[in-house]
């Protein structure tokens, strides 16, 4: 392997320590060293102790107090080694509840399912994939990203990325052809087996490239286990050393005036960030990590899935279940849903034949007639039925809601109930609006956004206008076809591009996969890199410009959009 040059770089000063040479002492120097110290004056204020094993001295005055026990230096201060071990036990328990009480949270879910996630290959993904096409794009649109905004804007010798979510190391490559190979990379995750297949595909790229062309100072890659959104960056030794501000951010410490310096160049997060906005707190951690890596003028770049797309599907399936449509979107003329799935007559002509005829009130004890009953005034309110269980038949009110069906008898034939992909405990029959609706959803062969109605960490049903109040824990599932299948969370984009200018994060650059397509394609450099990655034939006259990305592809492929933010 190449020398790396460590003398040159500034985290790895650190880490070394200066070997320190002992002299060999000859035989003149031990013996006037020998002499010095038979001839020198015992300190005075020395505290000398008899050896273990010396035997007692005789007491023959008897009026010497009897010998002190010696103790060792700071014995007093120490607590016994039983009590020791049982408050040890007593953190490590807490450390254990804590840990598994988090196992809840959408973020360990999602290490879960990455960790199972095989890794098949290369060749299998080129080749056999359903979605070949779409992992292409995905890649070259990461791959313009790293091209257009890595680059330092002020040169710099070495260049730093701190990736907050690397998996398997997919994007070693991709910044291995950078602009300006980096330094360091520091590549983060919380899915354990990820990481290890991150570090073996670095090591193995490290083999393979070393065979074939010899860099002077090869890209230095170290991987890590982190929960990127619950827990600071700053604790990691590397990261500590190139330059981490914890103090970045919205609070009282930003009065302080610490002038900040060193940082990443670059810190990226490829389609990770939805999983922070299950709550403002992990939404917040991971800004304050990204901002607190990042240097003055350093680059945020990711991707994610576009909230403007969820907001027009979201309101256009809504539309269909408004006033004059059923929630299957069909046409039902003086009809209008319910939120609980019952539907309301709105027709002036409220006349139903299949109805049983108005029932007349009883006369009065006044001696009222029977012409003064009015129609337009609802049935007199009946008395409560007697305690000897009888009954008035007359007692149903045709502008009362129908009474709830009671539960099917034994024998008796079930009514085929509605399916819902909530959990119990977000779809019981609480009475709560939606819970009897199915999930909206959306998609196509290749991916599946499921968005249930009734959103339990925000305990709101879905809004019809698609703005999305409080902007975190808006919950949905997201299936692709061999890659995804896992709880995902709404990022308004707008409250997010707001919550990052508190972190000093300034927009920069934002897309939808399609227009990053249309518009990058015609790069001359991202183009030929398009036509390497399989994205885009050198035919132009081919069928769809020469795209080879399927439809449905470009379709699952349109749910994301690209972004840079600049920090100021």
């Amino acid at each position: 392997m190449a020398s790396q040059e460590p003398d040159d770089r500034p985290w790895d000063n650190g880490n070394r320590r200066q070997p320190v040479k002992r002299k060999r002492e000859t035989p003149a120097q031990r013996s006037a060293a020998n002499k010095v110290s038979r001839s020198s004056t015992p300190n005075a204020f020395a505290r000398r102790s008899p050896p273990r094993n010396a035997p007692p001295q005789d007491d023959d005055d008897g009026d010497r107090s009897p010998p002190r026990k010696l103790k060792r230096p700071g014995a007093r201060a120490t607590v016994g080694r039983e009590q020791a071990g049982q408050m040890q036990r007593q953190v490590e328990e807490k450390q254990r509840k804590d840990f598994a009480a988090r196992q809840a949270s959408g973020v360990e879910l999602v290490a879960e399912h990455y960790n199972a996630v095989p890794e098949r290959g290369r060749e299998w993904r080129s080749t056999e994939s359903k979605i070949k096409g779409l992992r292409s794009l995905n890649n070259w649109i990461k791959s313009t990203l790293i091209q257009k905004f890595s680059r330092p804007e002020m040169p710099v010798k070495h260049m730093t990325v701190l990736d907050m979510a690397c998996g398997k190391g997919g994007d070693l490559g991709k910044w291995e052809k950078a602009p300006q190979t980096p330094s360091l990379y520091v590549g983060c995750d919380i899915a354990n087996v990820s990481i290890d297949q991150a570090r073996s595909r670095y090591n193995e790229n490290m083999r393979r490239n070393n065979g074939r062309h010899r860099r002077a100072a090869p890209m230095q890659a170290e991987f890590y286990v982190r929960d990127t959104f619950g827990t600071s960056l700053g604790e990691i030794p590397i990261i500590q050393q190139v330059g981490f501000d914890p103090n970045a951010g919205p609070g009282p410490q930003v009065i302080q005036g610490r002038i900040f310096s060193g940082g990443f160049d670059v810190v990226s997060m490829m389609f990770a960030l939805h999983y922070s906005f299950e709550s403002e707190a992990l939404a917040r951690g991971m800004l304050r990590n990204v901002s607190g890596a990042l240097k003055k003028g350093g680059k945020f770049i990711g991707v994610m899935p576009d909230s403007n797309v969820i907001t027009d599907r979201v309101k256009s399936l809504l539309a269909k279940e408004a006033p004059g449509k059923t929630p299957n979107g069909k046409a039902t003329p003086g009809k209008t849903p319910k939120a609980n799935g019952s539907v309301e007559d709105n027709d002036e002509d409220d006349w139903d034949p299949e109805k049983p005829s108005e029932p007349r009130p009883a006369a009065n004890s006044a001696g009222g007639d029977d012409d003064d009953w009015d129609p337009e005034k609802p049935s007199e309110p009946q008395p409560a039925a007697s305690g000897n269980g009888e009954e008035d038949d007359d007692d149903w009110d045709p502008e009362k809601p129908s009474e709830p069906v009671a539960a099917p008898t034994e024998g008796a034939p079930a009514v085929p109930a509605i399916k819902s992909d909530m959990t119990p405990a977000e779809d019981p029959a609480n009475g709560t609006p939606g819970s009897s609706l199915p999930p909206l959803e959306f998609g196509n062969d290749l991916f599946t956004v499921r968005i249930p109605r009734n959103q339990p960490l925000v305990s709101k049903p879905l809004p019809r206008d698609g703005i999305f109040r409080p902007p975190f824990g808006w919950r949905y599932h997201y299936n692709l076809q061999e890659a995804v299948d896992a709880p995902e969370f709404i990022v308004p984009f707008e409250a997010f591009r707001a919550l990052a200018e508190e972190y000093g994060l300034e927009l920069l650059y934002r897309k939808g996969f399609r227009e990053v397509y249309e518009d990058e394609s015609e790069d001359r450099e991202l183009g030929m890199l398009a036509e390497r990655m399989g994205v885009r034939s050198r035919d132009r006259s081919a069928p769809r410009g020469g795209c080879l990305v399927g439809e449905e592809e470009m379709e699952a492929a349109a749910f994301y959009h690209a972004f840079c933010f600049y920090k100021t």
